[in-house]
């Protein structure tokens, strides 16, 4: 799979603080990228510089094969955190002076407009001003300028503040079209079960400096603890457990179901299937609960944040 971004070995100072040093990442074409790390760790400055909004002061950054210059900004499209429509304006043209700067003529622009406003059941809304709108409503026409220009690249930060949870999904699954239609999505956010349900990749930069990267289901892999969560009936629970001591490493499991079992957490070694932990416990009793207990990506992000 080609790549549509390359940042490479890039560096930005301010002053004598260092907010990036020598990061780098690549996002493949069509796929939903994860930019992720704490607070003040650095994503903000590589998302300004991927805009063209400050320069790094070393290294580079090449979309579609060609070092990025002026002429790559009709081809991203960014959502902000901070959002910045113009609160005095009207809905309709305000969008339409924003398609316009992105290079659609003002015929393309009504007619990219009126789609996506009849596909969120919008219409209504052109000839209000963006004072009178919600949060969530100000963050749907902040969604659609962004996307309007169908750009090659598109960078997402916290696309879901301000949303109920309808249209948080609403806009997940618009996210996830605009992937299978062809655009590269980066998108960071706070919200782990959103980088789960979304992200190809991720990348996780912490105290300026890129500290993991890769395929998500790769990085699962390698995070993985071959534990899993037990439920088992059995009218000798302490002579179950102290049997399964004597041969598993166990711990205290909190899963929920409705029967009355022996619950619990049992990591096997790396020379031990799932299949011989399943045998050895048939035989003290009913099975009724059996799940490996995968990594989630709230848990790899604090495991290698704080390790780091």
């Amino acid at each position: 799979m080609d790549d549509l971004l390359v940042v490479d070995e890039v560096v930005k100072r301010y002053g004598n603080y260092t907010a990036l040093n020598n990061v780098s990442i690549n996002v493949p074409q069509g796929t939903i990228f994860g930019l992720l790390g704490p607070n003040g760790a650095g994503k903000t400055t590589l998302i300004r510089i991927i805009n063209q909004i400050t320069m790094p002061d070393e290294g580079s950054v090449i979309l579609g094969g060609e070092k990025l210059q002026q002429k790559h900004i009709k081809d991203i499209g960014y959502l902000p955190e901070e959002r910045g429509l113009y609160k005095s304006m009207k809905v309709g043209e305000q969008a339409l002076y924003l398609a316009q700067l992105k290079g659609l003529s003002k015929a393309k622009a009504k007619e990219q407009l009126k789609y996506w406003f009849d596909k969120f059941e919008i219409g209504d809304w052109w000839n209000k001003k963006i004072q009178e709108l919600s949060k969530g409503m100000a963050q749907k026409i902040q969604f659609i300028v962004t996307v309007l220009h169908q750009p090659k690249l598109l960078i997402f930060d916290e696309p879901f503040s301000g949303f109920d949870p309808i249209n948080a999904n609403l806009i997940k699954d618009e996210i996830l079209k605009l992937r299978d239609q062809g655009a590269t999505v980066i998108f960071s956010t706070h919200r782990m079960e959103s980088v789960e349900e979304l992200c190809d990749h991720i990348a996780l930069i912490n105290k300026s400096n890129k500290i993991l990267d890769g395929k998500l289901i790769d990085i699962k892999r390698e995070f993985r603890t071959n534990t899993y969560e037990v439920g088992l009936i059995t009218d000798r629970k302490a002579e179950v457990t102290q049997n399964l001591k004597e041969h598993f490493e166990l711990t205290e499991a909190n899963f929920k179901t409705i029967n009355d079992e022996l619950k619990f957490n049992v990591k096997v070694s790396s020379n031990e299937s799932a299949n011989q932990l399943i045998s050895h416990l048939t035989s003290q009793g009913q099975l009724t609960h059996f799940v490996e207990i995968i990594p989630s990506v709230n848990d790899i992000f604090i495991q290698t944040v704080k390790n780091n």
